[in-house]
């Protein structure tokens, strides 16, 4: 029987800084503070008041204490924070699947907030902003001085409201002006569409909605395309940030019929969790391909890496972004809650994905348009400032291109799918053999 827990992996969405999410307390208690804690904690409360009694003008004591607060998790790694109140509230929207914002995925590097992935459809995405972008200024006002927080909620604001976001884009000659229409962001959990023999499935992030619309796609290309006509389905994840584990856990299940699909280790030997799948595959077995790149993160390597441990689906693409740490949401009562890293997950062949990804059984490169040629679109939790070294980390690291064109006509790694799933390619990847597969049963 899988365990149900809300879990959630990705960035802090604009409208909803949300990360990753367990409700409850962590699974082990720490060993007291000894006195040299205490000493620097004394250390801590004696600066406080004299910054508090002697700065030249009266400092905001409560946003001192948050500053102080996330100066301390951000010094452990990239996704540990605090959430104040509103950004909690809004973590708890962003679930949901439907916030308000500019629809983009961000974290903090080198003072500047830095885009992870626009999602599909939205104002950001419509505008132009690119995963890797450096946000430095928002409305005109400079970003480094700020938190997160503070960027996150000065990007927020009242629907059909503008707001300008000066970009730094590698390769670029010059800061990039961007004006943005804030609205309300609908993530449609799951696009799809029935291309002649092919059933086309995207997963755009992993929300409370994303199983049900799952299921209902399937239903609908299966009611469009006989079964004796349907090669297979392609399940694009490319550009997908993550969200909640209980949702990549029963996107998983609904392709396999037994065997472990995920495990997450703590940092006490016997802190460990194992969730596995059920029988049942909705597909009935048809063909599958998993498309991965750069911008494929958290839970969306979760489905990936599973699939293809169970070698139920060839995974084509290039390396995935590598954040395989769980985020544990610590609810603070009226004082919002705490994110804290609290472990890392495996796939069922037992390899941690944290400062690696997902290798793709067929590795096909995305060629960028002329307009994008020269710059490094390439993402990568390895790349980011005081993240965690994954158990199976190595110089070449994680991550890679987080480009997809925006006609499918375009699209090299989409239509080499199409072309193994109709036999007009083929590789020894495709179909796999699940007699091979090396998983926990």
């Amino acid at each position: 029987m899988v365990r149900k827990f809300s879990l959630l992996f990705a960035g802090a969405l604009m409208g909803a800084s949300a990360m990753a999410l367990i409700h409850g307390s962590p699974g082990s208690s720490a060993n007291a503070a000894g006195s040299e804690t205490y000493r620097q904690l004394a250390i801590f409360g004696d600066i406080y008041e004299r910054v508090r009694a002697q700065y030249v003008t009266p400092p905001d004591e409560k946003e001192l204490v948050e500053s102080a607060i996330n100066g301390m998790l951000t010094s452990l790694d990239p996704h540990s924070s605090y959430l104040n109140p509103d950004a909690a509230k809004d973590m708890r929207v962003q679930t949901k699947g439907e916030f308000g914002g500019l629809g983009i995925e961000v974290t903090m590097e080198n003072e500047l907030v830095k885009v992870i992935t626009p999602i599909d459809d939205t104002p950001a995405a419509r505008a132009g902003v690119l995963a890797g972008d450096l946000i430095s200024h928002i409305d005109g006002e400079e970003v480094r001085g700020m938190t997160l927080s503070d960027a996150v909620e000065k990007m927020r604001g009242l629907v059909n409201t503008p707001i300008e976001l000066t970009l730094i884009r590698e390769g670029a000659t010059g800061p990039i002006e961007v004006t943005i229409i804030r609205d309300i962001i609908k993530v449609q959990a799951v696009k799809f569409r029935v291309e002649d023999d092919i059933g086309y499935l995207k997963i755009t992030s992993f929300t409370e909605k994303t199983f049900d619309d799952l299921q209902s796609a399937i239903d609908k290309i299966e009611k469009e395309i006989p079964a004796d006509k349907l090669k297979g389905y392609v399940l694009d994840m490319r550009l997908n940030p993550g969200g909640l584990l209980d949702q990549a856990v029963s996107v998983t299940d609904s392709f396999l019929d037994r065997g472990e699909i995920v495990s997450t280790r703590g940092r006490e030997q016997n802190d460990v969790s194992r969730f596995d799948a059920r029988a049942g595959d909705i597909t009935d077995g048809k063909p599958m391909i998993v498309l991965i790149n750069g911008g494929s993160a958290s839970a969306s390597e979760i489905v990936a890496g599973a699939l293809q441990d169970h070698k139920r689906a060839t995974v084509l693409g290039s390396q995935s972004f590598g954040k395989g740490s769980v985020q544990t949401i610590i609810p603070l009562g009226e004082n919002g809650a705490l994110r804290l890293t609290t472990a890392l997950y495996y796939t069922p062949s037992g390899k941690s994905i944290q400062g690696k990804g997902i290798t793709p059984d067929i590795e096909v490169a995305q060629p960028l348009p002329d307009e994008l040629k020269g710059q490094n679109l390439a993402r990568g939790e390895s790349a980011l400032r005081g993240h965690i070294r994954g158990p199976q980390e190595d110089e070449e690291g994680s991550g890679s291109s987080a480009y997809v064109p925006p006609e499918p006509a375009d699209d090299i790694q989409l239509n080499y799918a199409y072309d193994l799933l109709r036999g007009v390619k083929t590789d020894p990847a495709f179909p796999p053999n699940p007699d091979r597969a090396m998983v926990n049963d």
